[in-house]
């Protein structure tokens, strides 16, 4: 197959959960078809990755989207239904650049990331589009309202309206995708969408795997992420005022280690004698190496977390909330063992430091579930079905 790949970020390097994603999915893909991507451009210093793409895609299409573009685009939001996350990326330069790509090649499909980008796809009916939502976005911003309080709530609440019924424009899609069945169940209920089916979150065995996973440590409670993504900001000032405290009274010699890259401000205050911030890590896997359990204490967000797949992957047990957890199709100890209130999550992660051979059981069972369900190898193939559906139902319906 010939297929465009239509990012709303520059692909590389694959550090975060949109990047990461579609960097997986295509280098895949591409041993066994002729991929193409179309993505914009916000820093220049990317460039310096284009020659790590062009292993991947036969030709790579740039589009300049400066930060004061996308600002005025804003701007121009509070005068229009659109969510502010849609208008962001609003770009005439970016409709020009596909118009001339489709008149250029026959794709045989269309694989579009994310709702930013469904604006640029929605009405192209006459080619197979795959829409691919990393989860159903109103639900993460409903989520997010609790989690504020005064003008920042009041303007979650509004990008979550807009959001809500901008999610519409999924019935203008051949088929659209998210990681979850809870995700999947939100639409279908929420709107009656019935072409959205299922595509995991996966994790990169070459990477996170390797020796046995060291279960007689139990001195290191470990989060991993974007440490400036509010849900992961939030979930860690929540486990390091509310949940670590109980803790240290058990045991005053456990640290817990903050890791991921653009901690803000907020995170760098968290530091103190048993709080480490580590900011950037090269490589994460040899934190998971160190960890004797790792926690999701997220409160709100949806889709399935890198964090816990990446964790259950090195053999490594996990406690999480239900997000982080409900996404995942698993029962509570299948690698990960879900605490559904301050006071579980606590007893959870001491029941757990307390016993390695419990931590060892629950570890390699969640490896076990990762080799099985979420390899990105068995992912990519699921989404190669996918395509060629979308490409055959478009072939016998009727054009013109």
């Amino acid at each position: 197959m010939k297929i465009l790949f239509a990012a709303n970020r520059f692909p590389y390097p694959p550090y975060r959960g949109d990047k990461l994603k579609i960097y997986h999915l295509a280098k895949r893909l591409a041993a066994k078809h002729e991929l193409h991507l179309i993505t914009f451009i916000e820093d220049k210093s990317d460039l310096q990755y284009l020659p790590q793409l062009r292993k991947i895609f036969k030709e790579v299409h740039l589009v300049p989207l400066p930060k004061m573009r996308s600002y005025w685009n804003c701007v121009t939001a509070f005068f229009r239904n659109e969510p502010f996350q849609v208008r962001y990326f609003a770009s005439d330069a970016m409709s020009r650049k596909i118009d001339a790509l489709l008149d250029q090649h026959r794709f045989d499909a269309v694989h579009v990331q994310h709702l930013r980008m469904a604006q640029f796809w929605n009405k192209r009916k006459h080619i197979p589009r795959l829409l691919d939502l990393p989860d159903a976005y109103s639900l993460y911003w409903h989520r997010r309202i609790k989690s504020k309080q005064g003008l920042r709530r009041s303007f979650i609440y509004t990008e979550f309206k807009r959001v809500y019924h901008y999610e519409q424009i999924i019935r203008d899609f051949d088929k659209a995708l998210v990681c979850s069945n809870e995700d999947r169940k939100y639409l279908q209920e929420e709107h009656h969408l019935y072409n959205v089916n299922i595509l995991p979150n996966g994790v990169d065995l070459t990477v996170f795997s390797g020796e046995q996973h060291r279960y007689e440590q139990d001195k290191v409670i470990l989060f991993t992420g974007n440490m400036d993504y509010a849900p992961n900001v939030d979930a860690v000032d929540y486990f390091a005022t509310d949940i670590f405290p109980q803790i240290l009274e058990k045991f005053p010699d456990v640290r817990f280690v903050i890791a991921g890259q653009r901690p803000v401000k907020k995170v760098l205050q968290l530091a103190s004698d048993n709080i480490t911030v580590t900011g950037f890590v090269k490589d994460l896997g040899e934190m998971y190496r160190k960890a004797s359990i790792v926690v999701a204490p997220l409160r709100f967000g949806a889709g399935t977390q890198n964090k816990v797949l990446e964790a259950m992957a090195m053999g490594v047990p996990v406690v999480s909330h239900n997000i982080g957890f409900n996404g995942l199709n698993i029962k509570s100890g299948e690698g990960v063992v879900l605490a559904s209130t301050s006071g579980e999550f606590v007893q959870c992660c001491i029941a757990l430091l307390e016993s390695e051979s419990q931590r060892r059981t629950i570890g390699l069972k969640g490896k076990e579930v990762v080799y099985e369900q979420f390899d990105w190898d068995t992912i990519a193939a699921r989404l190669e079905n996918y395509l060629l559906e979308i490409q055959q139902i478009n072939q016998k319906q009727p054009h013109g």
